[in-house]
Formats: structure tokens, sequence, C-alpha cells
């Protein structure tokens, strides 16, 4: 059965999985991997293809740094160590690999601080390799510490073969994944999160600026790391605070960095002018009612069992519809608590998003001379 509410809309707007992605996209951005995060509350205000694993090729060095800054805060390094250039880093991430490099010295000592904004500012794969080695004895040794230490985090679609980000078949992450990292590496490393809001950095000579199209370009953005290669396309996490809301966003898969920049821009502006966080009903609500069989009463209260805030774009909560569904009538005895029904949201091409609805009070069953009168009254 159903029973329609009016006044309660809430949705998380996902199109994964939907028929008409083309037409119920309300961001409609032409990034084959695109997440909205809402850091304040940790809701996805959108997702395209989201939840798949993806080549995040720079984005990854998110993670190098994070896995950097755990040991300094825990007293494991310090900004002030020195780790050695290594010929091996000198050569697969230097100047002569033709990448993205810091333009370090073969055999120079550099101090861990230096390293990071190299990794940060200059995506250096060269600095990259430098920092793996001096922590963990190899880029490969510091790789597996970077899927272990993601697995603890909860972070279950991120797999590293190497610090950098160059390509490997099987170093992927999703888009939410990533979001949820920058969101971590936000709150757990405030001290350390201006390197990312850093406009350029001078090493050996050579100044390079910071390639996040945000910065300086939208309004309280603050990082984060682009990405880009070749199988993969050109990639950004971004993020950035408004009136004390911040946002952060992933587009990977765009075909060139004049895509990236305008899309980066367009998607963060949308983030916060399309996307909305609401509280629509909170825990312990009566929202409708469910007629009861055999029961000294007819119907039942139904309340939620949770306090419901969710993400919702502007021009999909016009076309959704709130009802409550069970099967019914429900046969007593109906004990309070027990789960009786959904409260379900649809909306065209998306799948039905469903929240479980309990019975609000005890129903008891009949006795012999309730269900003989109503017998007798053809159950009326």
């Amino acid at each position: 059965m159903r029973a329609w509410i009016t006044g309660l809309v809430f949705m998380v707007f996902g199109l994964a999985g939907t028929a008409n992605a083309q037409e119920t996209d309300p961001l409609n951005t032409k990034a084959e991997f695109a997440y909205i995060l809402d850091a304040d509350t940790g809701l996805t205000l959108y997702s395209k293809r989201g939840d798949e694993p993806m080549v995040p090729a720079s984005m990854t060095k998110i993670m190098t740094a994070y896995v950097v800054f755990e040991r300094i805060r825990d007293g494991r390094l310090s900004l002030d160590d020195e780790f050695t250039v290594s010929e091996n880093a000198w050569r697969r991430g230097g100047a002569a690999s033709g990448g993205s490099t810091m333009f370090l010295e073969l055999n120079s000592k550099v101090r861990v601080e230096d390293l990071l904004r190299g990794v940060i500012i200059q995506s250096g794969n060269d600095a990259c390799i430098v920092l793996a080695e001096g922590v963990s004895g190899s880029e490969e040794a510091f790789a597996r510490e970077m899927t272990l230490r993601a697995e603890e985090l909860g972070l279950s679609t991120l797999n590293f073969k190497n610090s950098t980000g160059l390509y490997h078949e099987e170093h992927v992450v999703s888009a939410e994944d990533l979001a949820q990292l920058a969101y971590l590496m936000i709150t757990e490393f405030p001290e350390y999160y201006t390197f990312y809001s850093e406009r350029e950095f001078t090493w050996n000579g050579i100044r390079q600026p910071n390639r996040n199209p945000l910065l300086g370009d939208v309004d309280g953005a603050d990082g984060m790391k682009t990405g880009h290669l070749e199988i993969s396309g050109y990639g950004l996490v971004g993020t950035a605070v408004r009136d004390g809301e911040r946002r952060i966003i992933v587009l990977n898969g765009l075909p060139s960095i004049a895509d990236r920049a305008q899309e980066a821009r367009r998607v963060m502006r949308s983030a916060f002018v399309d996307f909305q966080v609401r509280d629509i009903v909170g825990a312990d609500v009566v929202v409708g009612e469910a007629d009861v069989w055999l029961g000294q009463s007819k119907r039942v209260p139904l309340k939620t069992t949770e306090a419901m805030t969710i993400g919702v774009h502007a021009d999909a909560a016009r076309r959704m519809e709130t009802y409550i569904s069970y099967r019914g009538p429900l046969t007593a005895p109906v004990k309070a608590g027990d789960q009786v029904g959904e409260l379900v949201v649809s909306a065209p091409g998306m799948e039905e998003i469903r929240a479980p609805l309990v019975a609000d009070a005890d129903i008891p069953k009949l006795g012999l001379i309730g269900r003989a009168l109503l017998g007798i009254s053809g159950g009326q």
C-alpha cells in the first residue's frame, strides 16, 4: 500500500545506473567522473560514476602527502629532516623523465618541508619518490603503506602502486574516496593544509606555479590537487569555503587543461548555488499511519528512526514524490518499534530512495468476541 505525503522531500542525487542520465543530470558535466561532497555534513550532493575506480594520475599525491603528514604529527618525522635524492628518483622523476618535476639535483639533500611543497605545488614526481624512499626504504613499500592506510581510513577503492600517480593498471581510486581523502587532509592537518593554497614555489632557480585553476579565480578556493595522464584525461580535486560552508569537488576525464579550468569553476559555483543541504525530518517523528487488520485499533502511527539531512538540487526537488510504502493492511498484533514500512522518494530517471519506518504503538490482536463481531459486521 502507498500513503502519499506532502511537505516531505529528500534525496541524495546520483546518476550511476540510471537509464536517462543525460535527461536527469542537473550538472551536465563533460567530465567522465564527477563528485560533490558537502564537507560539513559528509553528504553526497552529486555523483556521476563517483563510486567507480578510476585512474587518479597526480591526484594520488594527496595520499602521498597524507602519509608524510601523519609521520610528522606522530613525531616520527620532522619538516627539517633531510632526504637524499637517489639516482632512481632523479631518473624516474627528474627533469630527464619528461613528467612533472621539482628539478631536484642528483645526490642533493633536501628538507622534508621543501619536498612537500614540491609534491603539493609543483606536483614533482621526483619529490614523491624521494619522500617514499626516505620514509619506507622504497617506493614500492611506501605504496603498500599508502594502500593499507587508505583501507584503515575506510577508503576501500584506493589501490596504489606508486607515490606519483604514474600509470599502472591496478593503480585506481574512486572520485568519492578522493573527496573523502581531501576532507581528511583538511580536517586532520590544518597546520599543513595551507601548503595547498600557495600559488607558486621556486626550487633550483626554477619557479613553478600551482596548477590548481581555482586558486585566485574562485572565491574561497584554498586547494587541492590536479592530475593528468593521457589515459585518464585531466582531473582535479578542488575545495572552497563560502559563508562558513565547505564543498569538495572531484572531476576526472576532461579532454584539455582549458576544459578542466572551465568545468572546475562552473562545478564549484554550482556546488554552492544549485545544491543545498536541508534538514528534512527529525528522528522519532510520526510521518503517517498504516492500516491494521484484526487489531484493537484500525491504524498504527509510523515514525522515522533517525533524522534525515539531505543534499538536493533545486531542479530535481520540484519533480520528486514522497510516500509511505507498506504491505497492508498490517496484521495484528503489531509491536512498537517493529519496522513495518518505508519512506520512499522517487523522481524521474533515478532509483527510488528508501528509509525504514517503525510502528509507534502496540496494537494488540482482537479477542474472540471482537473477531466475532468483526465477522458479523463484514469487516467494517
